[in-house]
């Protein structure tokens, strides 16, 4: 039973890597078209996008990220052993 659902698993994911890869070759696909049929639109959506992101703080953003991970990180590993010490001594009665 569970070599099939290995195997069952294993298919799942085959099949959802090929959907992803051609949704994005789809995307990819109308995306260059839309360049080739309006490329000075293109290029401004390009300029304005970049200088969005440009103007975000998104080095603070992914270091607040960070600094939390690491915050939860500490209590998140008790909790895990705890859990497993408990698991172990319910094992052993």
């Amino acid at each position: 039973m569970d070599e099939s659902f290995a195997g069952t698993s294993e298919d799942l994911a085959e099949r959802g890597f090929r959907y992803t890869k051609e949704q994005f070759d789809a995307v990819l696909s109308q995306t260059e078209d839309y360049v080739r049929e309006k490329p000075g639109q293109s290029l401004f959506y390009a300029f304005v996008a970049g200088y969005i992101l440009n103007r975000l703080p998104l080095g603070q953003i992914i270091g607040g990220v960070f600094r939390l991970f690491a915050l939860v990180l500490k209590p998140a590993i008790l909790i895990y052993g705890a859990t497993k010490l408990y698991q172990a001594v319910q094992d052993e009665e």
